[in-house]
């Protein structure tokens, strides 16, 4: 057989990795997935806790999702979106819009979740200029976001471990602060002060309002940001206060869009429509790479214009608007409906979050939180400077895939997991979590 961790390691340069780690540290080929399990070729079994980087919503290997994909395969595989089109993107835009504020009604599809941002980043400035607002060249983000890592993805982030080296190449772009919350179990709710952080915001508008394009910010949850999350009272105050000066909102619902926060999409509980709204990741169950980037009718007749205008927005990708992934894409929204995944996924939820808030009995955990299906808390006091990789190592030992951010540990699995699995998984926790590390 071949040894393909070592053909692995000689080939590949794995996302994300300090490849030097993988002289200690397992690499781990997968043969194959279901449900909620992956399994390596020795046949070891690994609880998916973190959904895959946060696509997988229903399970690998779905039946729904990969029968629509078959039958699609059979007919169309993919086509130019220029000037073409084809029945899927046509019912699923459809589909989407139906599920959005009424304003939002125009589709600008990708194929990842940077690339999406850096449609909307481009489509704001652009709208800007069209409107003769030319000084606007700037943009506004929450500090501690992480929104891609593609250029301009990357400029409106504020993560110093992915953006640091690369400051040189990008975009001017401000920060303002961001609040943190702490998570209520009785009700289930982010509360916490964030009068400091909307003073500090209107501070940097009335300075430089006149030259800023848009705020973009991930509503509720900075995901790879550690897992903050923050009061939705928050983002709905420093959105309209961004409005008033003329600034586009962006939504970066990448990560937090399709259920993840407990409603379909988290623009829901803030009471805020945005000029753009990024979507990707669970976007096609976990199948296939897909982006799109919803945004306002108005926005989309700024760029309608004769083409000799040049108003135009000669933005593309070559797998834009992919068949293939627009049939997954419609089977995620079929699963929805049929399974009534967000009714089920608040019930779940809230019986995990009984079993991951015993884990606060633990001297080195800090912050317990929880947000719709994301559970999240800190690690403090530890002897060990990576004892977010030590926790990562040990559960896999118990059959668990967990990989923390730094020394947050969250769980972030798959809506169709059971219970008892997620008990299990909390289960290994504090077997993990009683041990000197």
């Amino acid at each position: 057989m071949l040894d393909l961790k070592a053909l692995d390691l000689a080939h590949i340069w794995h996302p994300c990795t300090q490849m030097k780690d993988h002289e200690t540290l397992p690499l781990i080929p997968i043969q194959s997935a279901k449900g909620v399990y992956l399994y390596d070729f020795d046949g070891k079994s690994f609880i998916d806790g973190i959904s895959s980087w946060w696509v997988n919503l229903f399970g690998h290997c779905n039946p729904i999702i990969n029968t629509a994909i078959v039958q699609q395969l059979e007919q169309l595989e993919h086509i130019i979106l220029a000037g073409f089109s084809h029945e899927g993107i046509i019912t699923y835009s459809k589909r989407l819009c139906a599920l959005l504020p009424q304003s939002l009604q125009k589709c600008f599809y990708a194929d990842n979740g940077s690339s999406a941002v850096e449609v909307a980043l481009k489509m704001s400035f652009h709208s800007h200029y069209n409107a003769g607002n030319k000084e606007k060249n700037a943009f506004l983000s929450l500090a501690n976001a992480y929104h891609g890592e593609t250029l301009g993805a990357l400029s409106v982030g504020d993560v110093g471990l992915y953006k640091s080296a690369y400051k040189p190449l990008l975009l001017e772009a401000l920060n303002t602060p961001v609040p943190s919350g702490m998570w209520n179990p009785n009700d289930n709710t982010i509360n916490g002060d964030y009068h400091r952080e909307i003073e500090a915001l209107e501070q940097i508008l009335k300075k430089h309002a006149h030259r800023i394009c848009a705020f973009i910010l991930e509503p509720l949850l900075q995901c790879a940001g550690g897992m903050n999350m923050y009061p939705s009272a928050y983002v709905q105050e420093a959105c309209v206060l961004a409005q008033k000066y003329n600034i586009h909102i962006i939504f970066d619902e990448i990560a937090v869009g399709f259920g993840r926060t407990g409603s379909m999409f988290a623009l829901e509980q803030c009471d805020v429509v945005p000029d753009f709204l990024c979507l990707s990741k669970g976007i096609t169950g976990g199948y296939l790479p897909l982006s799109v980037v919803v945004t306002s009718d108005s926005i989309y007749q700024g760029f309608y214009a004769p083409y000799e205008e040049q108003k135009g927005f000669l933005h593309s990708h070559s797998y834009t608007g992919n068949a293939l992934a627009i049939a997954a894409a419609n089977a995620v929204l079929n699963i929805f409906e049929q399974d009534n995944t967000l009714l089920s996924n608040r019930s779940l939820s809230a019986a995990i979050a009984k079993q991951w808030s015993m884990l606060s009995k633990h001297k080195k955990v800090s912050n317990v939180r929880v947000c719709g299906m994301v559970f999240a808390f800190d690690l403090i006091g530890c002897r060990f400077a990576r004892a977010g990789l030590y926790v990562y190592e040990q559960a896999l030992e118990k059959g668990v895939l967990l990989r923390p951010l730094g020394n947050t540990i969250y769980f972030m699995p798959p809506y169709i997991i059971s219970l008892e699995l997620a008990e299990y998984v909390c289960g290994v926790l504090d077997n993990i979590l009683e041990n000197e590390f």
